[in-house]
C-alpha cells in the first residue's frame, strides 16, 4: 500500500511537471517581439510647457510609413492571437450561439409593412415587406452591396405615402455616407446617387425632395481631417446636388458643429436643432405652408437639450431639461414659441424620461436605476395607466404614427435574449410578437443590482450578471465595462458575445458612472471637464468592489470600454495598473491634448474641454490623458488594444501612440498587442463575421492572460444534429 501510495504520488509529480511543461512551451511560443517605431522630434507649448509628441506621425493615415506600422503590428499581434489553443473553440461557440433568425419590429410605410431580418450569420440585416397579409419579399439586401459585407445600409427614410424612399449607405464603417433614391413598387434607382453625406438622417418634404446634414469635405484626408461647419440642406428630387438649396448653417461667424432637419409627421413644420457640441442645441421652426417664411427661434442659446416630439396644428409638444435636469414635456404654440410662453405637459419627475408618441397617445419611459418604467399619457396631459413590461430590464420603442392603433416595442436585459410585442394603444394589452429560438438559457442566469461607494463618498449601481451558483471565492474570470459620458445611459441589454462570456463561467459588471444620463443632466455634468476624474474613480471603485466581495481579484480582472470607454479604460489603466490583469480598450479618445483637431472631435468639449481653453484645464487634461501618462518602469496589465483604419469618428492615431507609448515603455511581462482591423469604422455596421472574429480575439486574449491554457467550461461543439 506505501509502495502504491508513492508511486501515485510520482505519477501526479510527473503529471504536474509535464503540464507545467506544456504550458511553458505555449508561452515560449507566444513571447511578443514588438515592431520598432520610429520617434520624431515634434512638440507642441501649452501655457509655456511643452509637450513631446514623437508619434505624431502616426496621425497620418494616408502615409506609406502609417501603413507600413498598422501591417507590422498586425503581424505581431495576430501571430500572438493564432497561438492561444482555445481561440478557435470561442470562434465555433459565437457563430453557433449567433446563428439564428432576427427579426425586427415591423413599422407601416403607405401599403407595406416592413421589417429588418437575418436569417442568422448574414452580414448585414436584409429589409423586407409584404402587403397586408401577402407573402413577405425581399426589399432592400445590403449583403449585396460589397462582397465583403463592409458597405452597410445606414439610415433608410420613405415619403409620407410610401412611394419614394431614400437610404444612406456607409462603405468600410466610415462616418461618411451616400444616399440612393429609389422608387418602393420598382425598387428603381430614381436620380443619381448623393454623396458626401455626415451626421445626418434623411427627412422627406411630402414627395418633392428631403432634408440632409453634411459638411464641406475637409482638405487632407477625409477620414482625420477636422470638420466643424456643419450645414442641412435641401435636396429636390430630380436635380444635381450641386443644385441643392443650403437651409441653414454655413456662416463663418458662428459655427455649428451638428445641425439637423426634420419635418413634422403632418408636413406642416421643419424642426431645425443647431448645437456647437453634442451637449446643448439652439431651435428653430419653418412653416411650410408658407414656402417664403422665416425661421422662426424657438431657443436661441445652448442652455439645454431639447427637441420638438409631436405637434398637433400649432401646438408643439417639447422635450426638454431647460431648468429641469431629468427632463419634462412643454406645451407652445409655433406663433409664440419661446421658452417664456412654455407651460408644462408633463411634469420633471426625480427619474429621468425618455418620451414618445403614437396612437393618439404619448408614452413616457423612466429609468428608475436605469431600469426601464413606462406610462402612457392621452393629449390633455392625463395619466392612462402604467404599461406592465415583460420584466426587470430596458424597454424600447415606444411609439409610432397618429392613426397606428398597434405598435411593437421591444424588451430585454443582460440575461434575456430581446423580444417584440405588439401593443394595443387603446386597451393597454400586449402580445409576443417575436421571440428568439437561441440556444440559451436565460434561466440559468442570475442579474443583480448593487449600489457602491466612489471615492467621493457618491453611490453609484451595477448591475451584475453570471451563471447561477458561481463561487464567490475571487477566481471567476470577470469583465468590468463601462463608458461614462456624454449623456449615455447604460441599460440592460442582452449580447451575444457576453452570453458567450458567461457561459464560460465568466462575470459580467456594468456600473452605471457619471458621466452618463442615467440620473439626468446633474449626473452627466458631475463627471466633464474638470470633474472627469469622477469617471475614472467611480470605475476604479466599481473594480474594488467585485475584488472585496469576491466576484473576482485581480488576477481575474478585465476593464473593457470603447470610444469615451476608451479613454475610461486608457486612465483607468494608466492609474491603477495593479488593479486588474487585462485592459481592453477599444477605439478610444486617448490623446487629450489633440483630440479636438481630427474630424469632428472639436464637438466633444461640452465633456472634456480643450487643451487651448486655460492653464488649468491643459494641465487638468495631461494629467489624466492616457497617451501621456504611459511610464518607463511600470507593469500595465497585458493590453489588447482595439481600432478601425476607417474610423472617423475617434481616429485611428489615437489607438497607434497609446500602443506605441505602451510597447517602449512596458516594463513587466504582459503583452501589449493593437489589432487594427481594416476596412472597419468606429462600429457601426461591422459586418457579423467580423464582429465574431473580433470577439473570439478579445475573449481568447482575456482569458489567456488570465492563465488559463483551456476554456474554464470547456465549450462543446456541435454540428447542429445532436
Amino acid at each position: 500500500m506505501k509502495n502504491l501510495t508513492s508511486l501515485c504520488v510520482v505519477l501526479l509529480f510527473i503529471c504536474a511537471q509535464t503540464i507545467m511543461a506544456q504550458n511553458k512551451v505555449i508561452k515560449d511560443l507566444i513571447k511578443v517581439n514588438y515592431p520598432y517605431t520610429s520617434k520624431i522630434g515634434q512638440s507642441d507649448t501649452y501655457f509655456g510647457t511643452s509637450v513631446e509628441d514623437p508619434y505624431r506621425w502616426l496621425e497620418d493615415d494616408r502615409s506609406e510609413d502609417t501603413e507600413k506600422w498598422v501591417n507590422q503590428q498586425n503581424n505581431v499581434t495576430f501571430g500572438y492571437l493564432d497561438k492561444i489553443p482555445f481561440r478557435k473553440d470561442i470562434k465555433q461557440r459565437l457563430e453557433k450561439l449567433w446563428n439564428y433568425e432576427k427579426i425586427g419590429s415591423p413599422f407601416k410605410e403607405g401599403e407595406y409593412t416592413y421589417f429588418y431580418k437575418n436569417n442568422g450569420l448574414q452580414n448585414q440585416y436584409v429589409v423586407y415587406r409584404k402587403k397586408g397579409g401577402g407573402e413577405a419579399e425581399e426589399f432592400l439586401n445590403p449583403n449585396n452591396f460589397s462582397e465583403d459585407g463592409t458597405t452597410s445600409l445606414a439610415g433608410l427614410s420613405f415619403t409620407k405615402d410610401g412611394s419614394l424612399a431614400a437610404y444612406l449607405i456607409s462603405e468600410g464603417g466610415s462616418d461618411w455616407r451616400k444616399a440612393i433614391v429609389i422608387n418602393t413598387e420598382t425598387r428603381e434607382q430614381v436620380e443619381d446617387t448623393l454623396v458626401d453625406i455626415k451626421f445626418s438622417g434623411l427627412s422627406w418634404k411630402g414627395n418633392e425632395g428631403f432634408y440632409y446634414s453634411s459638411y464641406d469635405k475637409p482638405e487632407g484626408s477625409e477620414l482625420s481631417a477636422k470638420t466643424d461647419q456643419h450645414k442641412l440642406y435641401f435636396h429636390k428630387l430630380g436635380t444635381s446636388q450641386s443644385e441643392d438649396q443650403l437651409v441653414y448653417g454655413g456662416t463663418p461667424e458662428e459655427k455649428h458643429r451638428y445641425i439637423g432637419g426634420r419635418v413634422s409627421e403632418d408636413e406642416r413644420f421643419l424642426f431645425i436643432s443647431a448645437s456647437v457640441s453634442t451637449s446643448g442645441n439652439k431651435l428653430f421652426l419653418k412653416d411650410l405652408n408658407a414656402p417664403n417664411s422665416s425661421l422662426v427661434t424657438v431657443l436661441d442659446h445652448t442652455d439645454s437639450d431639447t427637441y420638438v416630439m409631436e405637434n398637433e396644428g400649432s401646438k408643439l409638444f417639447l422635450v426638454t431639461n431647460l431648468n429641469a435636469p431629468n427632463k419634462k414635456i412643454v406645451i407652445a404654440d409655433a406663433a409664440n414659441p419661446t421658452s417664456d410662453n412654455w407651460t408644462d405637459f408633463i411634469a420633471e419627475t426625480e427619474n429621468v424620461l425618455t418620451a414618445g408618441s403614437g396612437g393618439g397617445f404619448f408614452f413616457a419611459e423612466y429609468m428608475v436605476d436605469a431600469i426601464s418604467k413606462v406610462y402612457q399619457y392621452d393629449y390633455d396631459g392625463n395619466k392612462v395607466r402604467e404599461v406592465k413590461l415583460p420584466g426587470v430590464g430596458s424597454a424600447g420603442g415606444f411609439g409610432g404614427k397618429k392613426e397606428d392603433k398597434e405598435f411593437y416595442f421591444s424588451f430585454t436585459n443582460y440575461s434575456t435574449p430581446g423580444s417584440s410585442y405588439k401593443y394595443n394603444v387603446e386597451t393597454g394589452e400586449y402580445t409576443q410578437y417575436w421571440k428568439p429560438d437561441i440556444d440559451f438559457d436565460p434561466s440559468d442566469y442570475v442579474s443583480t443590482q448593487v449600489f457602491y461607494t466612489s471615492k467621493d463618498g457618491t453611490k453609484v449601481p451595477m448591475i451584475i450578471t453570471h451563471k447561477k451558483g458561481v463561487q464567490l471565492n475571487g477566481k471567476n474570470p470577470t469583465i468590468l465595462y463601462g463608458y461614462g459620458g456624454f449623456n449615455i445611459s447604460l441599460t440592460p441589454r442582452f449580447s451575444i458575445t457576453n452570453a458567450v462570456w458567461m457561459e464560460q463561467g465568466g462575470v459580467y459588471a456594468v456600473p452605471n458612472l457619471r458621466g452618463g444620463g442615467e440620473y439626468g443632466k446633474k449626473w452627466h455634468d458631475a463627471g466633464t471637464k474638470m470633474q472627469k476624474q469622477n469617471v475614472f474613480d467611480d470605475f476604479i471603485a466599481a473594480a474594488e468592489y467585485l475584488i472585496a466581495n469576491k466576484y473576482t481579484s485581480k488576477e481575474y480582472l478585465a476593464i473593457r470600454g470603447g470610444s469615451n470607454g476608451g479613454l475610461l479604460v486608457g486612465a483607468t489603466m494608466t492609474q491603477r495598473p495593479d488593479l486588474m490583469q487585462v485592459a481592453l480598450p477599444a477605439v478610444g479618445v486617448l490623446d487629450m491634448l489633440r483630440y479636438h483637431t481630427f474630424t469632428a472631435g472639436a464637438g466633444w468639449a461640452y465633456d472634456y474641454g480643450t487643451a487651448e481653453e486655460s492653464k488649468e484645464m491643459f494641465e487638468y487634461l495631461k494629467g489624466y490623458s492616457p497617451v501621456h501618462n504611459v511610464k518607463s518602469g511600470v507593469a500595465y496589465p497585458a493590453t489588447l488594444v482595439t481600432t478601425g483604419d476607417h474610423d472617423d469618428r475617434v481616429v485611428p492615431a489615437h489607438s497607434f501612440k497609446f500602443a506605441a507609448e505602451l510597447q517602449e515603455k512596458q516594463s513587466g511581462n504582459n503583452p501589449t498587442l493593437i489589432r487594427i482591423e481594416t476596412n472597419a469604422g468606429h462600429g457601426a455596421g461591422t459586418p457579423v463575421a467580423k464582429t465574431i472574429e473580433q470577439y473570439a480575439d478579445i475573449f481568447g486574449f482575456t482569458l489567456f492572460n488570465m492563465g488559463f491554457e483551456s476554456l474554464p467550461n470547456q465549450i462543446k461543439i456541435t454540428d447542429g444534429t445532436d
